[in-house]
């Protein structure tokens, strides 16, 4: 593909957050962008240049956005690929692409694909019935964690369990769908690779943050991650292999485990920009959004050299809504311009830098 000029039409699937921050990347290098989500007013929607209010099934809509756009990509991966199949059909240039959202979009399969090209995760079981979990638990050790393989983000659509506890209940809390049983962990810290691939195969990955979670939410991610140089270059050539076995063109996410010896074990995937590398457009030459948008448009990748320290924090339902003189002097604060402040609904994140690298 060459390079897109500025001016040319970038078309974003989805409408939240991370696609607002995608679209303000784009703009800066002098792109359009239309945004194509089912919602009224969506917060990306409210930045674009258009938005195409449709269902994702929409195979016209879909068609005239395919003509629309010179590139087409996606900010969540719930979107079904089936949609992005089709637009591949119709001529249109979308990147990521399929794979990556496909393999992402189960958990199950996630985890045995990341198994069969060499990335380690913690031990799981299938689950399709009430029946399953007694033998699965037993299997783990009389805990683990129980999970939709479907759908389900920020702690919804899991329920961790033991030996004893009513497992009937328990399947029917998460909607009797298929699901995964996963082992818990003894992880010392969580960390997260955000890695950019261009489309001629180069990597640039940002250095690894390390995660806290509160919920099932991440609440807050730091920069440096304090690990060896060793485990960090093991975690970055993790996140370069399943960047290369997807043929992801665009950035991506690998949330990892570190135990106490420094052996890394892979929790999840995410096949878009993520939550965790909020703190790389403050801190690094060139942050995740616009790194991205590069990748998308055949642009070279721009620089990930780390010149701060940095701590993110999201904010949450109502701490969103906290003056912003509240704030100390060297806070930089991103708000995701949504309307409902709703408990435990990511509405914005602060950004300190915390120093020099």
């Amino acid at each position: 593909m060459t390079a897109l000029p500025p001016g040319s039409v970038i078309g974003i699937l989805g409408g939240g957050q991370l696609g607002r921050m995608l679209g303000s990347a784009a703009a800066r290098l002098g792109f359009d962008i239309h945004v194509y989500a089912p919602d009224e007013n969506p917060p990306a929607a409210r930045i674009a240049a258009k938005h195409w209010q449709a269902a994702y099934e929409d195979k016209a809509t879909l068609k005239a956005f395919a003509k629309a756009c010179d590139a087409i990509t996606y900010e969540f991966e719930n979107i079904p690929v089936a949609s992005v199949e089709y637009l591949i059909e119709q001529g249109a240039k979308v990147r990521p692409g399929a794979k990556s959202l496909e393999v992402s979009q189960d958990r199950l399969s996630e985890k045995r694909f990341l198994n069969s090209i060499g990335i380690t995760t913690g031990h799981f079981e299938a689950i399709d019935s009430a029946d399953d979990l007694a033998k699965a638990l037993e299997a783990l050790g009389g805990e683990g964690l129980l999970k939709t393989r479907r759908d389900g983000y920020d702690g919804k659509g899991q329920v961790r369990l033991k030996t004893g506890d009513d497992l009937a209940a328990a399947y029917a809390e998460i909607g009797h769908v298929p699901a995964i049983l996963e082992a818990l962990v003894p992880f010392e810290r969580e960390i997260s690779v955000v890695i950019a691939r261009s489309a001629n195969g180069k990597t640039t990955a940002f250095e690894p943050s390390m995660n806290d979670h509160a919920g099932g939410i991440l609440r807050t991610s730091i920069a440096p991650c304090g690990l060896s140089d060793d485990v960090i270059a093991h975690a970055r050539s993790l996140a370069e292999t399943l960047a290369a076995e997807t043929g992801h063109v665009g950035v991506m996410a690998l949330e990892l485990f570190v135990l106490e010896d420094g052996t890394l074990l892979a929790n999840e995937v995410a096949p878009r920009v993520h939550n965790s590398g909020h703190w790389t457009p403050e801190a690094c030459l060139t942050g995740q959004f616009e790194q991205h948008i590069r990748a998308v448009a055949g642009w070279p990748l721009g620089p990930v050299t780390r010149v701060f320290n940095a701590e993110m924090r999201n904010l949450l339902g109502k701490e969103a809504l906290a003056p912003p003189e509240t704030y100390s002097d060297d806070a930089v604060l991103t708000l995701y311009g949504k309307r409902d402040a709703k408990p435990g609904r990511k509405m914005g994140h602060v950004v300190w830098r915390t120093g020099k690298a």
